[in-house]
């Protein structure tokens, strides 16, 4: 099993004591992505935005998370999504998770929870299929 780093999402966890937290693990030919909220891009902090920003800030985490454990959100095969509940967040998800997934979308669940530890609305984790090496 290998724990891979990734900035800034890993300084940001180092910060709030919990960087024995990490954002990707590759083990047996698969990357498992930690939860991600929306981290912002540049300070790594979590910050209000608007629920569409949120969506693409954790997706675009997902990307780069893939990308620094080798490999890519074409090869994702399932993900989580964990949302906090107001009705309309189900369609402006898929609004946003269509354009990183326009093709073959992978296995998905999309989970409401009543709420979260900081100013955000999404989360998600995911499962992908390591290249080979």
């Amino acid at each position: 099993m290998k724990r891979i780093r990734v900035e800034p999402i890993s300084s940001y966890l180092d910060r709030r004591g919990a960087g024995w937290i990490h954002p990707a693990v590759v083990a047996n030919g698969f990357v498992y992505l930690s939860g991600l909220p929306p981290f912002d891009p540049e300070t790594g902090d979590v910050k209000p935005a608007p629920f569409e920003r949120q969506v693409e800030i954790v997706l675009e985490q997902m990307k780069l998370c893939l990308e620094a454990a080798g490999s890519s959100l074409t090869r994702v095969v399932k993900c989580n999504v964990y949302c906090t509940p107001d009705p309309s967040h189900f369609a402006r998800f898929n609004a946003v998770y269509t354009r990183y997934f326009p093709k073959e979308a992978p296995a998905r669940i999309f989970l409401h929870v009543p709420s979260w530890p900081g100013p955000f609305d999404v989360e998600v984790d995911c499962v992908a299929v390591a290249n080979s090496m």
